[in-house]
């Protein structure tokens, strides 16, 4: 890979998003025949409810829906696909140095796959080995997605282009080491079917104050750039997390559809106004 990205790499690494994220549907697709009848066993079993925005406000009102987390799953994993499609032809032949760390954000939802093998461990007798491999996997994927995103907003604050390889460089970096050092329990999960880690209350913080910097950052480029559509960039990245949050951690029918809603629109918002910003460049 160069050192500096041109439009031709750039454009190479949205369709190996693309056949990615696609890889991940089908597989979702393949193991549900087996992974759905269990559902109703693991929910029973799971330990904890799971953390979120509505998690807090309907969890005593609503008990969890076992077929919920897989819902959960796909929706993020056709949002992955449809919006890495749409942003492709859409950016095919727009510079646009943000946009490649929007993609890896949307990459990102692919990864919830891994939370099918909660219930497959029902019927299958893996390995625990493969167990933890897929939960590391899972708090890759989403820490891969929140430090790009992070990314995103640094480069709209203003950091060199020419720098693109070695940002990605980072984001993979930090996001290996974080999930490779959290301590994970393998044999408790939560309603999500997400297997019980450690350091849960750290993590939800940093990802907040994450995504709040990350907003910050294009609020700041409207105001030091003279552009207001990072403005509506801003706002579109306070959506997307909101969304992702109520996606990733919801276990009752009220989480899904607004969840994958307030992600396309935040997502929308993102895309339309980079657009707007770099078209005639």
């Amino acid at each position: 890979m160069l050192a500096v990205m041109t439009l031709y790499g750039r454009n190479v690494l949205f369709r190996i998003e693309i056949a990615i994220s696609a890889l991940f549907i089908i597989v979702a697709g393949i193991l549900a025949f087996t992974a759905l009848p269990v559902c109703p066993a693991v929910t029973e079993e799971s330990v904890r409810r799971s953390p979120g925005i509505i998690q807090s406000l309907i969890a005593r009102f609503l008990d969890p829906s076992p077929y919920v987390p897989f819902a959960s799953l796909a929706g993020g994993g056709l949002y992955s696909l449809v919006t890495l499609v749409l942003i492709y032809y859409s950016f095919e032949k727009t510079r646009a140095p943000e946009i490649l760390f929007i993609t890896m954000f949307v990459l990102s939802f692919s990864f919830e796959t891994m939370r099918l093998l909660t219930p497959l461990q029902k019927t299958w007798a893996i390995p625990s080995v493969y167990l933890l491999i897929a939960s590391r996997t899972l708090l890759f994927g989403r820490f891969f997605g929140i430090f790009a995103l992070f990314a995103a907003g640094v480069y709209a604050a203003g950091l060199e282009v020419q720098k693109q390889v070695n940002v990605i460089l980072v984001v993979v970096f930090i996001a290996l080491i974080v999930s490779l050092g959290v301590p994970i329990d393998i044999l408790t999960w939560d309603s999500s079917f997400s297997m019980i880690n450690g350091y849960l209350s750290l993590f939800r913080m940093t990802e907040t104050v994450v995504f709040i910097i990350t907003a910050m950052s294009f609020f700041i480029s409207a105001w030091s750039r003279g552009t207001p559509e990072y403005v509506a960039i801003g706002a579109g990245s306070f959506l997307a997390y909101a969304g992702r949050n109520i996606l990733l951690s919801g276990d009752t029918w009220i989480s899904p559809l607004p969840g994958v809603l307030l992600l396309a629109a935040g997502t929308w918002l993102i895309c339309t106004k980079l657009h707007k910003v770099y078209l005639w460049l």
